[in-house]
């Protein structure tokens, strides 16, 4: 069993760079939470393995998981990023033009992800990445697996939730809906799941070829 000391080091054992660090300065200022370091580094990890053109992202930030996801595409790759705070996304656009990538390499959607979600194509991405409100966790799973082509990721950020879905006398409505969560994702037959104890949980599954 890993202690704190080697978690931390899995957490910083990919280090932010500069133009990372200043985005999450900048997230922190407006009261974002701008995903951990570690997390970062396992979102480009999967974009590369997946060798993912197209990603969609609930809960852009301030760009901080939108470039890790960027950094692990493919050159011609489409980052569809939506969250409900335009301020955010104007704060994403800001690092991703640092990055030196181009307007066309993103498309960022204002408005909830339920009423956009539905609006994108059936199979026609290669990784889906979620990061914003817990209680609604359950239908993006539902429509994650719509959106995803066989072989596609689907990553949900917070998936332990400061320590308390292992702690079955954690009620509370996130705890509760992410507990569930993981166990609707553990026992699909469409999914292959991973949880990764990096930053704040990362749960992670594989759409499987016949699904």
């Amino acid at each position: 069993m890993a202690t704190p000391a080697s978690l931390e080091y899995a957490e910083d054992f990919v280090p932010e760079d500069d133009i990372l660090r200043e985005a999450r300065r900048r997230g922190v200022e407006v009261g974002a939470t701008p995903l951990l370091p570690g997390c970062g580094a396992a979102l480009c990890f999967l974009a590369t393995v997946a060798n993912a053109r197209s990603v969609v992202e609930i809960g852009t930030g301030c760009g901080v998981s939108g470039l890790w996801l960027l950094r692990g595409m493919r050159q011609d790759g489409t980052l569809t990023s939506v969250d409900v705070d335009p301020e955010l996304q104007r704060m994403a656009r800001q690092t991703f033009a640092e990055a030196g990538y181009a307007g066309s390499r993103t498309r960022l959607i204002g408005g909830r992800a339920l009423d956009v979600l539905p609006r994108l194509a059936d199979g026609g991405y290669d990784l889906v990445f979620f990061d914003a409100a817990k209680q609604e966790y359950l239908e993006y799973l539902t429509e994650s697996i719509r959106l995803l082509r066989p072989g596609g990721v689907v990553a949900f950020a917070d998936a332990l939730w400061r320590d308390q879905v292992a702690d079955p006398t954690r009620r509370d409505p996130e705890t509760v809906t992410i507990r569930e969560l993981g166990r609707m994702v553990r026992e699909d037959e469409r999914l292959r799941p991973l949880m990764l104890p990096l930053g704040d949980g990362l749960l992670v599954a594989v759409k499987l070829p016949n699904a």
